[in-house]
């Protein structure tokens, strides 16, 4: 199931970029593309949905899942096996018996909602400013999309004018650097050890 972006046009536009019709359909694309990179840093889908995953379980009696906040869970299995002694709690599931059958992982199947009911306004900004600057660099090319790729200038020189920019690998507009990533990656958690999304 595809997610909506965090961000929509509505939003671009508030924060004072004026959104041609003719361009609707490219800022939707950049609006999914950003909205795709900041899950992917976030290891969550950030915004609330419905997700069935599969983790894996211990003898432990407490089991984490990826994407808080866990607001509820309608379904577990260890094993491909339905189990329903469980309980939600703080966001994790307890089972008195443990996630695992015997001494070795056990593979738990969770269906459960998750994620924040809006998306927080620092993300939707974080997705704002990405796609703005795919749709800027869209409108700089020429027929050949030639501007689509970054480069990242490292002098420039007119008459007795000139400025000199630090080097910062980049290929796209939507890169985010390494500390965003880490940000997005703490603030909402990870995900779980091995985590399979379907």
């Amino acid at each position: 199931m595809a997610l909506d972006p965090l961000a929509t046009v509505a939003d671009l536009e508030a924060r004072g970029l004026t959104v041609e019709e003719s361009e609707l359909t490219v800022t939707g694309t950049y609006l999914d593309v950003a909205s795709a990179i900041v899950r992917e840093a976030a290891g969550c889908p950030i915004s609330q949905t419905t997700s069935t995953v599969e983790v894996e379980g211990d003898l432990g009696p407490w089991l984490s899942l990826p994407g808080p906040p866990v607001t509820d869970v309608s379904a577990v299995a260890i094993e491909e096996e339905a189990v329903t002694d469980w309980r939600l709690r703080s966001g994790r599931l307890w089972r008195a018996a443990g996630w695992a059958q015997d001494c070795d992982p056990s593979e738990v199947t969770v269906t459960y909602t998750h994620g924040l009911p809006t998306v927080p306004p620092d993300i939707v900004d974080l997705v704002c400013r990405l796609a703005a600057a795919s749709l800027i660099g869209y409108r700089g090319s020429d027929s050949t999309g030639e501007n689509l790729g970054a480069r990242v200038p490292m002098q420039e020189r007119i008459g007795d004018w000139s400025a000199t920019y630090s080097y910062v690998e980049k290929v796209a507009e939507t890169e985010l650097p390494r500390q965003a990533r880490e940000q997005l990656r703490a603030r909402f958690g990870g995900g779980t050890g091995t985590v399979r999304f379907r």
